[in-house]
């Protein structure tokens, strides 16, 4: 190997110890050209390929330091460790001092999530899809419909037979009177009113009215709030105020037994003890709408009606649509 050839691979193998790590992506090629001309015995090298690793050797040391600053930028995000955008990182491989962060930083930067907004994602309400909110819905409402029927239908031969039951179907019927559009729209006018004074004074009953809807009325349709609207007020005041009440006694005790009954069972799925409060209330409207119209229709229409008004007020009174996600 001449004097001239050994000069020019001096110059490569120190070009290398510079950038040891970030060589083996883009460098190799490079140094397996000039290994190969040195072996075959070329007498120089092109001074254009001398030039060229010189070159690429600042372009080479340069990405080096953007792939270990993004290197330690992540992990120390993932330490929940604030970092800030104009603060100089030191290479640990040549010493040298990186400046601001680029863009391609910040947008990396950007996408991850810090562990703040991981844990309010975790604790975020599950909300389930349409057609399994129908379904639970139709599938609920069928069942609490059919015991409502099955307990009039037992009391009514039970009291055929003589047996000491009170027959539910001769109190409570399904007849309906034009009187009773009066007392349905004052039914509707003071459930929805009294659920917006307390949506407005009493936080925990707006958390657990928020989570509730939020679970059930997310992934709807418009249309299809009159389904969730109509099947569970019917279904309800069918058991509740057509077959739990007229069977306990049509009085003001049988009336605040089958509330409180009403407004535990409407515990759970985020909904807190003052929610089942408002359902004990709501129950006591409709049972003495009840008695004194002597039909389960007037709950009935009132339920349905009161759901669809709440429904939809909560749907197109949300500030912004982070909200339903």
């Amino acid at each position: 190997m001449d004097l001239q050839t050994t000069q020019y691979w001096s110059r490569i193998r120190h070009c290398n110890l510079h950038f040891p790590a970030a060589f083996r992506f883009f460098g190799d090629y490079f140094t397996y050209s000039c290994r190969k001309e040195d072996i075959s015995g070329h007498h120089s090298l092109p001074k254009s390929s001398i030039r060229l690793c010189r070159g690429y050797k600042a372009n080479v040391r340069a990405f080096a330091s953007q792939k270990h600053k993004k290197l330690r930028r992540s992990v120390n995000i993932r330490k929940g460790n604030n970092i800030l955008p104009s603060e100089q990182l030191q290479n640990e491989n040549d010493g040298l001092n990186v400046g601001s962060a680029s863009e391609n930083d910040r947008v990396q930067d950007d996408i991850l999530l810090s562990p703040s907004d991981n844990l309010e994602v975790q604790n975020s309400v599950i909300i389930p899809s349409r057609s399994a909110v129908l379904q639970a819905c139709t599938v609920t409402s069928c069942l609490i419909g059919a015991l409502g029927i099955l307990i009039r239908q037992v009391s009514h031969v039970a009291s055929t037979e003589g047996l000491p039951i009170i027959d539910c179907s001769t109190n409570i019927t399904f007849s309906f009177e034009l009187s009773h559009l009066v007392l349905i729209t004052e039914l509707v006018i003071l459930v929805s009113s009294c659920r917006y004074l307390l949506l407005k004074t009493w936080p925990d009953f707006t958390k657990s009215s928020e989570a509730a809807n939020r679970q059930v009325l997310t992934s709807l349709e418009p249309m299809d709030y009159i389904i969730v609207a109509f099947l569970p007020g019917v279904s309800e005041e069918l058991l509740f105020r057509g077959a739990l009440l007229p069977l306990f006694g049509v009085n003001w005790t049988s009336i605040f037994a089958v509330a409180a009954l009403f407004g535990i069972l409407h515990l759970g799925s985020g909904r807190k003890y003052s929610f089942a409060v408002w359902a004990t209330f709501v129950g006591i409207a409709y049972g003495y709408a009840t008695t004194i119209s002597s039909s389960v229709v007037v709950p009935m229409a009132s339920h349905a009606l009161n759901n669809l008004v709440g429904g939809i007020i909560w749907r197109y009174t949300l500030k912004s649509p982070k909200q339903i996600k």
